[in-house]
């Protein structure tokens, strides 16, 4: 069986929750696997995870090390999409037929099928998927439009889900914010969010902390909201920018909060293993599935234009989510759908 596998993903990007989906895929490897990961920041993934690494930004090298792998693992997150450009979508293109040209397997593991917003996208996908060897979607919307295309495939859970919960210790705890920029927010938007936050913030005496989830995209973002005089002065008063550098350092945020209200997918789902009480800002169908799962606040900044009269309501809905931990049965069944994507492996590279 084949167990020198290529980890084809978005690591080394200074994205958490991409690092929280190479812990996922490691852990679920089955014993005796030497894996070859791709990497943009090489020395930073090495030494957190003890793997060997190839620049994934130089499709060339990642090309030349696929010819000392055995497989082909393109690992969590939405890999086969447009919304990056389409050139990322030719980029994963390009590894699946150089690996099937070689006779290696090809395998999809946890992935999200989308967005595909060119025509052109999809009649590329609809010709690759039936190259594949193995695959498991982590939501029902992916697996239902693969189904639409002849591709049957189990779904899960994003395979985060499948790192350890924690028991949460946070009564009396600040405020965590995992924002990020968006187009989907103007100045009036964002100042509705941050008079909900302020409200909140002052109801419960608490501190907030900014997380930045996306270490280049993320960080200075509560600065910015500063200097573009959006932010409340009670609230600039009481926030702070953190600094933290692995997924494990951002629950230990988390762990200690009486409310997480996240943008970012992964943090969310990491909030809620950590035991946090939750709230959601979905700027994509994939975080909004997540707080659905978990039965959490979410505001769809996709389809909602928020305006002055709605900061009421989204800080009374945030303030009865707060010092409320999820149901510990959910997170367990969330925990227990990752079993496919395990199994994918194990069946393949095991």
């Amino acid at each position: 069986m084949p167990n020198r596998p290529l980890l084809c993903g978005y690591y080394g990007e200074h994205n958490l929750g991409d690092d929280a989906l190479l812990t996922a895929l490691l852990a679920q490897l089955p014993a005796g696997c030497d894996p070859l990961v791709t990497a943009f920041d090489r020395e930073e993934v090495e030494r957190c995870f003890g793997v060997r690494t190839v620049d994934r930004r130089r499709l060339a090298s990642v090309l030349q090390a696929l010819g000392g792998c055995d497989a082909l693992v393109l690992g969590g997150g939405s890999l086969l999409q447009d919304v990056t450009s389409f050139g990322s979508l030719i980029y994963y293109t390009g590894l699946i037929l150089r690996a099937r040209l070689a006779g290696l397997p090809v395998l999809l593991w946890g992935q999200g099928l989308g967005p595909l917003r060119r025509r052109r996208s999809r009649l590329l996908v609809q010709r690759l998927l039936p190259l594949v060897q193995g695959i498991t979607w982590r939501d029902a919307g992916s697996a239902a439009l693969a189904a639409e295309w002849g591709v049957q495939a189990p779904v899960g859970s994003d395979p985060v889900w499948s790192l350890p919960a924690q028991c949460w210790q946070g009564p009396g705890g600040p405020i965590v914010l995992c924002w990020r920029p968006t187009r989907l927010l103007n100045d009036s938007g964002w100042a509705v969010l941050l008079q909900a936050l302020d409200q909140v913030a002052r109801r419960l005496d608490r501190p907030v902390h900014w997380l930045p989830f996306h270490r280049e995209q993320d960080t200075g973002l509560l600065q910015e909201l500063k200097e573009r005089g959006l932010l409340p002065q009670g609230l600039e008063a009481r926030s702070r920018e953190l600094q933290v550098r692995t997924p494990e350092e951002a629950c230990e945020q988390f762990h200690g909060a009486a409310l997480v209200v996240s943008m970012r997918l992964h943090g969310l789902i990491l909030a809620a293993l950590a035991g946090a009480p939750c709230a959601a800002l979905s700027y994509d169908p994939k975080v909004r599935r997540a707080a659905d799962a978990l039965a959490c606040p979410c505001i769809d900044l996709e389809t909602t234009a928020l305006a002055a009269h709605q900061t009421g309501p989204l800080a009374q809905s945030w303030l009865s989510a707060a010092e409320i931990p999820p149901a510990g049965a959910t997170i367990e069944q969330l925990r227990q759908q990752t079993a496919v994507h395990a199994a994918l492996l194990h069946q393949q590279l095991g």
